[in-house]
């Protein structure tokens, strides 16, 4: 009876076991599918731009997935050659010209512009200090990134050094509130930008694995 009841056990735990191991490979591999037949059928959208008689659909026998990311892609290509030429930059000045001057929209296409160039040119050791600063209050934690260190008025009027920092929201780190934080009042993190920011997408779900030297001693304790 408890060789039968054993076996039972085993079996059952063999089950569990693979059921988790299978569950834990399979939801990310078709999450990720998922993701990308949605972004790829989001992106090929971009084909209605083209007149229908010269839509790829309509020209070849069978549907072309992904056109549009080809089509995206040669958008962004040739923007990009003619914007960095004489004439391309002149037409960009006057471009931003005319949007400097409506209130509002102004604000947000310069905000969103300055927060691309820094993201993308990497520029800045400042900004690629990961943080976390007291927000919204006292003794709650917040992820936030070094942008700059205070200048001017805002150094001048406060008692401490004071510096400037980003608090991404959640799940769209692309918005989120401008800090100005004393310095001795933030907690440095060691998790790199990358980490950060798949912590911040998935609102803690993924947590990255600290490497930094207190945790090197605890391992090595163990």
């Amino acid at each position: 009876m408890a060789k039968k009841n054993n076996i039972l056990i085993q079996i059952k735990d063999c089950l569990k076991t693979n059921l988790l191991a299978g569950l834990l490979f399979l939801t990310p591999v078709a999450a990720t599918f998922y993701f990308l037949k949605f972004l790829i059928t989001w992106i090929d959208k971009i084909t209605q731009i083209i007149p229908p008689q010269y839509r790829p659909e309509n020209l070849l026998p069978f549907p072309v997935p992904g056109t549009g990311i080809i089509i995206l892609f040669c958008i962004l290509f040739f923007t990009g050659f003619l914007v960095r030429n004489y004439i391309g930059l002149k037409l960009v000045s006057v471009w931003e010209n005319i949007i400097s001057r409506i209130p509002l929209i102004n604000k947000i296409y310069v905000s969103i512009k300055q927060l691309l160039e820094t993201i993308i040119s990497g520029t800045g050791k400042d900004f690629k200090r990961v943080v976390l600063v007291e927000f919204p209050r006292t003794g709650i934690y917040s992820l936030a990134y070094v942008t700059g260190v205070a200048v001017g008025e805002l150094q001048k009027k406060t008692n401490k050094k004071v510096i400037n920092v980003y608090v991404p929201t959640t799940p769209n780190p692309t918005s989120g509130y401008y800090l100005v934080v004393p310095e001795d009042e933030v907690i440095p993190l060691e998790m790199s930008v990358e980490d950060s920011f798949k912590l911040l997408i998935s609102g803690g779900i993924i947590n990255p694995e600290s490497t930094g030297p207190n945790d090197a001693k605890k391992g090595g304790n163990k």
